[in-house]
């Protein structure tokens, strides 16, 4: 009992040394910075503390994490340390993962601790005691000491558990949906196994293998989780052309836009987002029949999924060919009608921009009223990149529209808006902004004030 009670003494001694030389260094600093001829010592004695401080800093890190008697669930029972990847043996006790894969990889097939024959030499990641791990260590200051890793062994340890992973794939319904929610998880914590898919040939077929064409979402939540999955592989750059090029990857996203849970329809949106960023495979993605349900999904209007939808759409117009399939799928009137809604309109903004280098886009833009819409953003935002968007495109319609050029000369008599634009909006701005005056003035022959 004697000892725990020193233990604790030892921190809090600690702490109340730091706070009490924080607030000596605190009236230095503003002695030091108040005064303009303040004396070389006074800052000597700053940096004298800050040096105290820093040596405090690391004997309390080392002295918790040394002395603090640790919960025992919380320590490996080969390295008796505390564990920083906790993960389960098939006889269900649980182990620092470098130290469990060695003893595995020098051929050991028992359990350390209860000498049990194992089954099957799979680590199982445990979450919860991770969790508890975090919590407890958070809730003391403690900042775990990062563990000696030997990164091949890591890496061998992964790319086996990716392997019993993906071979649950191909076993009963139970089996995929325990294999898919554990995929998710792991390709969104660690960057290290998202990148196992592109080293591994199969990988990719093996997780789409329980998604028929057609018929993905049968199952919504294992069709969620491995769609979601999709996403996170997206995200590393060596897997962008490894799913593009899979004959299934990109119909699967396609009818998980149409179909699904929203969040499977939203992190389908964003896959395909992701998956666009390659220019190659831009026009693979418009091919594919994706922009419609992307278009579909941005009119039906759930947060949740109208950006990412949003974001697709933006990056794969940024090909001609999509931009002309985006005008045939009705993407004009959608994109107006949320400006209008003032949903987005940052965001769409930049994508009208786009389509209005197609003839067809910019006369529905006239018949679907954009000019008020257009004029009202320029003279109300105050976003200068939007009013910069909104001339750009409002110069291309009164560029081919003539009938629309009454409506502006009104908002310019009323609110001198493109005059206020064309002296203080950004240099793209002021450009597009005098050239419609120019153009209203030779075409009608008249003065603005």
């Amino acid at each position: 009992m004697a000892e725990a009670g020193i233990l604790e003494t030892i921190p809090r001694t600690i702490m109340t040394k730091e706070t009490e030389l924080g607030k000596e260094l605190e009236k230095l600093v503003k002695t030091i910075l108040a005064e303009e001829d303040c004396t070389v010592e006074a800052i000597d004695e700053a940096m004298r503390i800050l040096r105290v401080l820093k040596e405090l800093k690391i004997k309390k890190s080392s002295k918790v994490v040394d002395n603090t008697a640790i919960p025992e669930e919380f320590r490996c029972p080969i390295s008796t340390k505390i564990m920083s990847d906790p993960v389960v043996l098939a006889t269900g006790q649980t182990y620092d993962r470098p130290f469990i894969q060695r003893w595995l990889n020098e051929g050991h097939r028992t359990c350390p601790k209860t000498q049990q024959v194992i089954s099957h030499t799979i680590l199982i990641p445990n979450h919860l005691v991770q969790e508890m791990i975090s919590k407890w260590c958070y809730e003391r200051g403690i900042e775990l000491p990062k563990p000696l890793v030997d990164e091949d062994v890591h890496a061998g340890a992964d790319r086996s558990y990716l392997k019993s992973l993906l071979e649950k794939m191909s076993s009963s319904l139970s089996d995929q949906k325990e294999a898919a929610k554990e995929l998710r998880l792991l390709t969104k914590r660690m960057p290290s196994f998202r990148a196992l898919f592109s080293d591994t040939s199969d990988a990719i077929p093996k997780l789409l293998d329980p998604l028929s064409r057609g018929r993905a979402n049968t199952h919504p939540d294992l069709q969620e989780n491995l769609i979601t999955t999709i996403f996170n592989l997206s995200i590393h750059e060596d897997n962008k052309q490894l799913l593009a090029e899979n004959p299934h990857a990109i119909p699967l996203l396609v009818e998980s836009v149409r179909f699904g849970t929203t969040e499977t329809r939203s992190n389908a949106s964003a896959a395909l987002f992701s998956l666009s960023t390659l220019d190659s495979n831009k026009l693979i993605i418009g091919k594919s029949g994706a922009l419609r349900p992307l278009i579909d999904l941005l009119k039906e209007g759930h947060p949740l999924a109208m950006k990412d939808a949003a974001s697709a759409i933006f990056n794969l117009c940024l090909v001609l060919e999509n931009k002309c399939r985006a005008v045939r799928e009705g993407a004009v009137g959608v994109i107006l009608k949320k400006i209008m809604d003032s949903i987005l309109v940052d965001e769409l903004l930049a994508t009208l921009v786009i389509l209005a280098s197609q003839p067809k886009a910019v006369e529905e833009m006239g018949m679907l009223g954009a000019v008020p819409c257009l004029l009202g953003i320029m003279r109300e935002s105050s976003s200068e990149r939007n009013k910069e968007n909104c001339s750009a495109i409002l110069h291309t319609i009164c560029l081919n529209d003539r009938t629309k050029w009454p409506l502006v000369m009104e908002e310019e008599k009323a609110n001198a808006t493109l005059s206020i634009l064309a002296e203080h909006g950004t240099s793209r701005a002021k450009r597009k902004a005098a050239g419609i005056l120019q153009m209203m003035k030779r075409g009608a022959s008249i003065t603005f004030r």
